[in-house]
């Protein structure tokens, strides 16, 4: 009898491994998101569905891009004074200053005109706003 029960277990130890692996997998086939139609997405990483992580965008980017709509909903003197601030608050951003109200002239040019943008025109800056004035007219 004892040589009967190890003939059983040795032939239990060959088989059950293959049976649980078998049923194993048919189990996970079997699921719903193991994907039994042609049109379903594979479940692996791609680089056209990963999102990209925006750049931090430069302080005086965002303030040129404040400044630039400030001025086409109010006016260009409300910009200019808000720039001056903007530098005194944050004196980094003085090396943009004139790049900055050079760009406010030439888009005060392209919405008011020459003659109106250029009444708007004030020291700020070293008078880089009558600068892009110029340039843009």
């Amino acid at each position: 009898m004892t040589q009967t029960a190890r003939r059983i277990g040795r032939s239990l130890a060959l088989v059950l491994p293959v049976v649980l692996v078998l049923s194993g997998t048919l189990a996970v086939t079997s699921v719903p998101w193991a994907g039994t139609r042609s049109d379903t997405q594979m479940l692996t990483a791609s680089s056209e569905n990963v999102s990209v992580r925006a750049k931090p965008r430069a302080p005086q980017d965002v303030l040129r891009e404040r400044l630039v709509a400030e001025l086409k909903q109010k006016d260009p003197g409300v910009a200019l004074t808000h720039l001056q601030r903007a530098v005194e608050e944050r004196p980094s951003l003085a090396k943009y200053c004139m790049s900055i109200a050079r760009e406010l002239g030439s888009a005060a040019v392209r919405h008011y005109g020459p003659t109106r943008a250029q009444s708007f025109s004030r020291p700020v800056c070293d008078t880089s706003f009558a600068s892009g004035v110029v340039n843009a007219s």
